[in-house]
């Protein structure tokens, strides 16, 4: 049987008054992200490996950005213990996978920004989250099947999710770019 080692006294919520703590703005190490494109890589990142640089989970997605390995040789990069350690090269893929996608994309962009699939707003920036999870061609079956389509990763992530959960970030400085390089 467990025992309370330390009585604590019945307080009646009358005899309650909550005393507000003041502390200074500095004293807080927070980031603040805004809804731009960086606040947009560094949410989607936080979502695949929260942000670390040299995961690899379950399944071999690797980095930052859980990119997979042919994913990684579009860019020609084909050694991944290399990638693994070279933060700045994570950062490059991950823009020119974002410009790739945007160009493939640009159509169902065009037609889909705006609209609602069950009851999810479709934005530019959850087209592009979404096509980071399944692939552009997954993402253009979700969007032309209206939502009927839905791929789902092992891990049970789908691209509804990720359309919702990356909304209205500000991805415009992304070009749409058919060959982006790293």
């Amino acid at each position: 049987m467990f025992v309370n080692a330390i009585e604590t006294p019945e307080i009646s919520k009358e005899e309650f008054t909550p005393t507000p703590v003041y502390m200074e703005e500095e004293s807080f190490d927070i980031p603040f992200l805004q809804n731009d494109f960086v606040g947009f890589k560094e949410a989607v990142a936080f979502k695949e490996s929260q942000g670390k640089y040299g995961v690899v989970n379950t399944l071999g997605y690797l980095g930052k950005y859980q990119f997979g390995k042919t994913t990684l040789e579009r860019f020609r990069i084909y050694n991944t213990e290399d990638f693994l350690r070279n933060p700045e090269l994570q950062e490059k893929a991950f823009i020119a996978y974002c410009k790739v996608n945007k160009w493939i994309l640009r159509k169902d962009i065009r037609r889909s920004v705006g609209k609602t699939i069950n009851g999810v707003k479709i934005t530019e920036s959850g087209i592009l989250a979404a096509a980071h999870l399944s692939g552009a061609g997954n993402v253009k079956k979700y969007l032309r099947s209206n939502g009927k389509f839905n791929f789902s990763d092992a891990y049970g992530a789908t691209i509804q999710l990720y359309m919702k959960k990356f909304a209205d970030y500000d991805v415009s400085e992304i070009e749409a770019e058919r060959l982006a390089k790293v």
